[in-house]
C-alpha cells in the first residue's frame, strides 16, 4: 500500500483491521487463547524468561516484542521518517512504564488485548474499557489544565538506534538461544501462558508486520480514545471498531470467542479491579503519550523517551510477579482478581499519576516525542 493511503482516513481504517487480523491470526497459530498479542503479557514473560521474575508459568522469549520494534524502525527508515530525540522527563517515564504495567496486570491485559477480548465477547473486560475511557479522560483533563512532560530535543542518531539495538540482540536469542552456564537463562513455560506460543518465524513475521502498520498509519489504543471520544475525531473511532471487528472475525472462524461474565481464559470477573487496573493503566499510558504499542513503535522510530519508558514498563512487569501484584484468573468457579498487594499498588499508582498530571507542568504546549497520540 502507498503511503498516501495509509496515511488517509481509509488508510486508518484498513491499517487497524489488518493489525486486528494478525493478531487473531496468532492466536489461532498457538498464542495463549483471548489473548492473540498483549503487549505487557509479553513484555512479562520476556522478563520471565531473563530471570526477573520467577513465575514459571510465564516465561518465554516473546519474538513479537522485539519484532514490533523493529517492524517501526524498518518501515521509519523506509519512509523517511526516522527521528532520533529524547531528554524528557526520563524517571517520571519510567515510574509511568512500572505502573502501567501493574494496572494492565492487575486487569489481565493490555490496552491491546482489552480490544482483542471485546473481540471474543469477553464480558469480563467490560469494565475495563470503562476504566481505560476513564483514565485517558483523567490524563486529558490534566493536559488541558497544563500538564507536560516537556520537549523531545534531538539526539544523535546512534542513541536513537540504541533500543533497537538492543531488540536485535533479544531477537537473536530468539533465533539462537544461547546457554549461559547452568543459570537455566532463558527460561520456558513448561506450561501456562507462557507455553502456549506461535512459532518464531510466525511470531516474528507478525510482530514485524504490525509494527509497520501502526508504525505508517499511527495505530495507538489511547491516542485514538483520546481524539475521538474527547475531542470528537470520529474516523479514529472507526479505526477502533475496524480492530475490534476483523479480529472477531478471525475469532469467530477459529471458535475462539468466548461469551460469557466469567471465566473466560487468563482473565478474571472482579470487575471493581478489573476498572481500577485500567483506570491505572490509561492514566499512565496517556500521560506518558501513548499506549504500549505505540511506546514500542515510537522506540523503533528513534525515541529514547519511548524505550526509557518500555524499560519501566519491562521493571513493572517483574515487579508485578515479584511481589504478588498481578491478578489471578478465575479458576472454575472461584473468582480470580488481585491480592492485597496488588490492590495497594494500584491505588498507590492512581495516586501517583494523579499527583504528575497536577504537578508536572510546563507554561508552553510542547511535544511528548510520541506524536500522534
Amino acid at each position: 500500500m502507498k503511503e498516501t493511503l495509509l496515511k488517509s482516513r481509509v488508510g486508518l481504517v484498513i491499517g487497524a483491521a489488518l493489525i486486528g487480523l494478525i493478531a487473531g491470526a496468532l492466536e489461532l497459530f498457538g498464542n495463549p487463547p483471548n489473548m492473540g498479542v498483549c503487549v505487557v503479557c509479553f513484555e512479562r514473560d520476556v522478563v520471565g524468561a531473563l530471570g526477573l521474575h520467577r513465575a514459571a508459568p510465564v516465561q518465554y522469549l516473546r519474538p513479537e516484542v522485539p519484532a514490533l520494534v523493529l517492524g517501526g524502525l524498518l518501515a521509519a527508515l523506509v519512509f523517511g521518517s526516522f527521528r532520533s530525540r529524547g531528554g524528557s522527563a526520563p524517571l517520571v517515564r519510567f515510574l509511568l512504564g512500572v505502573f502501567a504495567s501493574v494496572g494492565a496486570l492487575v486487569f489481565l491485559g493490555c490496552t491491546w488485548r482489552l480490544g482483542l477480548r471485546l473481540a471474543g465477547l469477553d464480558g469480563t473486560a467490560v469494565a475495563g474499557l470503562f476504566g481505560l475511557v476513564g483514565g485517558v479522560g483523567a490524563a486529558t483533563w490534566f493536559e488541558r489544565r497544563g500538564f507536560s512532560l516537556g520537549e523531545a530535543r534531538p539526539i544523535s542518531k546512534l542513541a536513537g538506534l540504541l533500543f533497537p539495538g538492543l531488540m536485535v540482540l533479544l531477537l537473536a536469542a530468539v533465533a539462537f538461544p544461547p546457554t549461559f552456564g547452568t543459570t537455566g537463562v532463558p527460561f520456558a513455560s513448561a506450561k501456562g501462558p507462557g507455553a502456549m506460543h506461535a512459532t518464531a518465524l510466525v511470531s516474528i513475521v507478525g510482530g514485524l508486520a504490525i509494527g509497520a502498520l501502526a508504525q505508517r498509519t499511527g495505530f495507538c489504543t489511547v491516542g485514538w480514545i483520546k481524539r475521538s471520544v474527547f475531542f470528537g475525531e470520529r474516523p479514529l473511532l472507526a479505526g477502533a471498531l475496524a480492530f475490534i471487528a476483523a479480529a472477531f472475525v478471525l475469532k469467530a472462524i477459529g471458535g475462539k470467542l468466548w461469551p460469557v461474565l466469567s471465566g473466560a481464559p487468563i482473565a478474571h470477573a472482579d470487575h471493581l479491579w478489573n476498572f481500577l487496573g485500567m483506570l491505572l493503566a490509561g492514566l499512565a499510558f496517556t500521560l506518558a503519550g501513548g499506549c504500549p504499542g505505540r511506546q514500542l513503535v515510537a522506540s523503533g522510530e528513534g525515541s529514547s523517551d519511548a524505550g526509557i519508558f518500555v524499560l519501566g514498563s519491562l521493571a513493572g512487569a517483574a515487579l508485578a510477579h515479584n511481589l504478588a501484584l498481578a491478578a489471578a484468573p478465575d479458576a472454575g468457579e472461584v473468582v480470580g482478581g488481585p491480592g492485597p498487594w496488588g490492590q495497594v499498588a494500584v491505588i498507590v499508582g492512581i495516586l501517583f499519576c494523579t499527583a504528575v498530571g497536577l504537578l508536572v507542568r510546563k507554561r508552553e504546549a510542547t511535544d511528548h516525542g510520541l506524536s500522534p497520540s
